[in-house]
């Protein structure tokens, strides 16, 4: 899943800066949605690492029940801290 795909997709555009609060809120709510029914491992990361950078990702318990794919999800965590310098 491309990432200029999931933000056509959920929100309607490429540039998430045009959108109103409320539309922003209404794409995570949808994209929420489609993480839960999603059987995909490489598609539910794909859209919980774009949740996580709108800071909307559920905890990684409850988004995997992997132990692989909780561990590869705090990689992403720790590497997108060290990129934004914390």
């Amino acid at each position: 899943m491309n990432f200029d795909d999931q933000l056509r997709r959920f929100f309607g555009t490429c540039d998430l800066d045009t959108l109103t609060p409320a539309a922003l809120a209404g794409g995570i709510e949808h994209m929420r949605v489609d993480f839960g029914l999603e059987t995909d491992q490489g598609r539910r990361f794909a859209m919980w690492s774009l949740l996580y950078l709108l800071g909307a990702a559920p905890d990684l318990d409850v988004a995997f029940k992997n132990a692989t794919d909780r561990d590869a999800a705090r990689n992403f965590m720790d590497m997108m801290d060290k990129a934004a310098g914390r």
